[in-house]
């Protein structure tokens, strides 16, 4: 089958796992997609009083909801696929003649970076070979460094599927596993996303230790109340965050609790995230925000010489790019589509996207920790700081 068809097939199981959430929507308008909580519209303490009194004057009835990341949560229980007209609606001037026009949002659905469409997956991954034993001489690098990576979780087998890369990296916690498995040993659309992430970070710095904090489910979907609860849940003290996520928004704005959740950690924190797979310049959050290392994806053509992938989101706020096509640690399973050839895998996946050139970058700046004695701010600014862009939108080339 060709791989148009493959993606295409994919994107049908995505689509349908929206479906499945019940309380998700894809608001589907060209270039403008993005994925919300039907019944949700977030605002700020200092407007949300306004902002119920102008939809009740609208006839649109509002309850207060649980709030989150200093973000008021208002519930539209009669038109609750709405939000995006009720959102334009508020943004508009002129419903605020002589006011200031109050903050207001949808309540925004993140989603992992593991291939095309709008940010979602766009193809599975493909069964991989298994990687070497790490280089001996290479299992310094990134020592004493701790990396929080925001993802699916890393599977319950990690360490004993992958002793040599895994097996010392991290300190197992239930709340922490990736569920992987849609039932049996079948994957979900983005089962093994974090652990695959986890190996692609060791591989540029073999001696980190992960703290895996769980944002995205096995599909790959995750809120921004999510994003928010696992950016403040680290057990350890992280020097670096990688985030193979990322969202789409309304008119393109900053997602604010992401951005709250972002602004939150440690300014001595390096944030990296991916640019999302759209092959646009559209920006997606957190990789967007000016405090975050935005990494876009670079890939190798038939005569070997990189290229700019032409899956991956680019612009002025990308910082850094990557090779997004990769092989990594992964789990025992079977990918099992309508339409497609059963795929057994042996723990090791290949996959592609930016959800991968980011963590590439990561671990290469806690490599770079390590081999100078920087700190991580130190070490992502003699990474990429002041250099030339690879491409232009695809900032400097990391490899």
């Amino acid at each position: 089958m060709s791989e148009p068809d493959r993606s295409e097939l994919y994107q049908q199981a995505f689509h349908q796992a929206i479906r499945a959430h019940k309380s998700y929507r894809l608001y589907p308008e060209r270039g403008r997609e993005f994925l919300f909580v039907s019944g949700e519209l977030l605002t700020i303490p200092e407007d949300v009083d306004r902002v119920s009194r102008k939809l009740a004057q609208n006839n649109i009835g509002t309850v207060r909801g649980r709030d989150f990341a200093r973000m008021s949560r208002l519930l539209v229980p009669r038109t609750p696929d709405d939000i995006p007209e009720i959102v334009r609606l508020l943004r508009d001037p002129r419903q605020w003649p002589g006011e200031r026009v109050p903050f207001v949002q949808p309540h925004h659905v993140l989603v992992g970076h593991g291939g095309n469409m709008h940010g979602n997956p766009g193809q599975p991954p493909k069964v991989g070979q298994p990687l070497a034993a790490p280089d001996p001489g290479s299992t310094g690098l990134g020592k004493g460094v701790v990396v929080g990576v925001v993802d699916t979780g890393i599977s319950a087998t990690a360490a004993t599927d992958h002793p040599l890369w895994l097996g010392d990296a991290f300190l197992p916690r239930a709340a922490e596993v990736d569920a992987a498995y849609a039932h049996d040993d079948v994957f979900a659309l983005e089962g093994g996303h974090g652990t695959f992430v986890a190996g692609v970070i060791r591989q540029a710095a073999p001696g980190v230790r992960f703290d895996p904090e769980k944002a995205l489910d096995p599909t790959g979907l995750g809120t921004e109340e999510q994003f928010v609860a696992a950016l403040a849940s680290f057990d350890e003290k992280v020097q670096v965050v990688n985030i193979s996520m990322g969202c789409f928004t309304q008119d393109d704005t900053a997602s604010e609790p992401v951005r709250q959740a972002v602004e939150a950690l440690p300014k001595d924190v390096v944030v990296v995230a991916s640019a999302a797979n759209q092959g646009t310049t559209r920006p997606s959050w957190p990789a967007a925000l000016p405090t975050v290392v935005g990494v876009s994806a670079v890939a190798k053509d038939l005569a070997g010489v990189l290229a700019p992938a032409c899956y991956a989101n680019h612009g002025h706020w990308v910082d850094a790019c990557a090779v997004g096509n990769r092989t990594s640690t992964y789990l025992k399973g079977r990918w099992e589509l309508p339409g497609l050839p059963v795929d057994v895998y042996d723990r090791f996946a290949y996959w592609l996207g930016t959800s991968f050139a980011a963590p590439h970058v990561a671990g290469r700046i806690a490599a770079t920790m390590t081999q100078y004695g920087l700190s991580a701010v130190e070490a992502r600014n003699k990474l990429i700081g002041g250099k030339p862009e690879f491409f232009f939108g695809y900032g400097v080339l990391v490899e």
